[in-house]
């Protein structure tokens, strides 16, 4: 009986707790009901005011920052209008969080929702002489007011990109915005870079033919902010559809979480606007810190919708993503200094005259692009596999051309007859008085009693050597239906000063 008992009241007092919880969640949800009907009504009313003063502030800043993006192209971008609109946001939920840190504070989240009516009107002059009023849409939809943009070639691609990265970089993480309340120290709370970028622009392959008569002049613009002067520009190749640029850049990284890397692709049209190829990104947490990646990225027309599905061709990479205080951890084949002996180090210190230098760092720094990593290339041209047959038999005659780029010099194996899986085995040096600079260049010919053809090639920089030392690997032949080739590469470095 006592169980019996003891159960009901254990029901009973269950039963209460819930309706009492029950009630006191809706008296809750009440309150939150109320503050939020509040501070929307109140919103409603100083809406004008801030609107007034938030579009002021935000043009003034948007004008000098559309400055820093505004392409060649164009001579100036003002703000003819801009309005966040008649409509205030409102508030759509909150809830308190308790400060554990704190007894006497509590945190208050409030989620809020927009669906406003901004007026963004923008006066363009161009080079050619035009002048554009635009309206421009938070949809990055653009249309002259009272006449069509596409009517002028390259205007209107000129000022998509501009708008579209002022307001990428601008609204974005990481950029941080510090808007001091009370005066004081706020240094701590501004974006600090966390890092470097190490970019190898190799080569691209298959571009685009966007000339009538000819091949496209490519050139390329890679950037991880894009701002003016963050953004590199490599070198036009003329007629070219398969370019080899290795140019090498460098940026700073401010989260290496959440930022990328960008490629852009271009055709020189001279005077006229660069007609635009494709574009490709990397997010940087894809970069291991510390190790060379080798990348393939494919070309679209836009990043954020793959509505068009041509294809565009494909641009090659080496990434290096080096962390601020990780340095001393792997090597950096970018900077000479790694490589240096304690003995070259201590010699540095010490100066060229036995006068002390007092500052390595400082020293390096001085002597860095002076600094150039020469050495011995050993490369075995080991075997070929899967070759195209190209003789009439169903068979090649395979043999290699090795080239350093720079210098020229090359070395040639020799040639199998009827064979398309070649064992050679033959190993070649060559002397290179800029590692950093210079790509090696295999190509895989058959023989022919009136000539020769050439059945693929592969090209490679030095960096992954450099930094490993030696290695072995199959590279697929391009321009081949088929077809890999297998390299061991080994690198005896020598470091030694340009004169000054």
């Amino acid at each position: 009986m006592a169980f019996y008992v003891g159960m009901f009241i254990g029901i009973a007092l269950g039963l209460g707790l819930i309706i009492a919880f029950s009630r006191y969640e809706n008296i809750r949800s009440k309150r939150r009901l109320n503050l939020l009907t509040w501070l929307n009504l109140h919103l409603d009313k100083i809406w004008p005011y801030v609107d007034e003063a938030a579009s002021e502030l935000i043009r003034n800043n948007m004008e000098s920052t559309l400055e820093q993006y505004r392409t060649a192209v164009l001579t100036s971008i003002k703000f003819s209008k801009f309005t966040l609109g008649t409509v205030a946001p409102q508030f759509t939920g909150i809830s308190i969080v308790e400060n554990e840190s704190d007894s006497q504070g509590v945190t208050m989240e409030l989620e809020m929702q927009w669906d406003g009516n901004p007026k963004i009107s923008l006066d363009i002059n161009t080079r050619v002489g035009v002048a554009l009023p635009v309206q421009k849409k938070l949809d990055f939809t653009l249309k002259i007011i009272g006449g069509d943009l596409t009517t002028i070639p390259g205007i209107s691609d000129a000022i998509e990109e501009t708008i579209r990265d002022a307001v990428e970089d601008s609204i974005t993480w990481p950029v941080r915005k510090i808007v001091p309340i009370l005066p004081g120290d706020y240094s701590d709370l501004e974006l600090k870079p966390v890092g470097t970028l190490e970019v190898k622009l190799v080569q691209a392959k298959d571009l685009t033919n966007k000339d009538i008569v000819g091949k496209s002049d490519p050139y390329s613009v890679v950037f991880v902010r894009p701002l003016r002067d963050r953004m590199k520009t490599s070198r036009t190749i003329n007629n070219q559809l398969n370019p080899v640029w290795n140019e090498h850049f460098e940026f700073i990284v401010e989260d290496a979480s959440t930022q990328h890397l960008t490629v852009r692709v271009f055709d020189d049209e001279g005077i006229q606007a660069s007609e635009f190829i494709g574009c490709a990104q990397v997010p940087l947490k894809d970069l291991q810190p510390g190790k060379v990646k080798d990348i393939w990225l494919k070309l679209v027309k836009d990043l954020e919708v793959q509505r068009d599905t041509k294809y565009r061709g494909q641009v090659h990479l080496e990434l290096l993503y080096c962390p601020f205080g990780m340095e001393s951890s792997f090597k950096n084949p970018f900077d000479p200094e790694y490589a240096l002996t304690s003995l070259e180090k201590r010699a540095l210190e010490r100066g060229a005259d036995g006068t002390g230098v007092g500052n390595l760092g400082k020293t390096t720094t001085q002597k860095k692009s002076n600094v150039i990593m020469r050495g011995v290339l050993s490369v075995t041209a080991v075997a070929a596999e899967d070759l195209p047959a190209v003789d009439l038999m169903g068979k090649a005659d395979p043999f290699v051309v090795l080239t350093m780029k720079k210098s020229e010099t090359k070395a040639r194996t020799r040639v199998l007859n009827s064979n398309l899986n070649p064992v050679w085995n033959q190993t070649f040096d060559f002397v290179v008085e800029d590692v950093l600079h210079d790509m090696l260049i295999a190509e895989v010919w058959d023989h022919d009693t009136f000539g020769k053809d050439k059945i693929g090639r592969v090209i490679l920089t030095l960096t992954r050597v450099v930094v490993e030392g030696e290695f072995q690997d199959s590279f697929p032949l391009e321009g081949a239906k088929s077809g890999k080739l297998h390299l061991h590469l080994k690198w005896t470095p020598e470091i030694r000063f340009r004169d000054s």
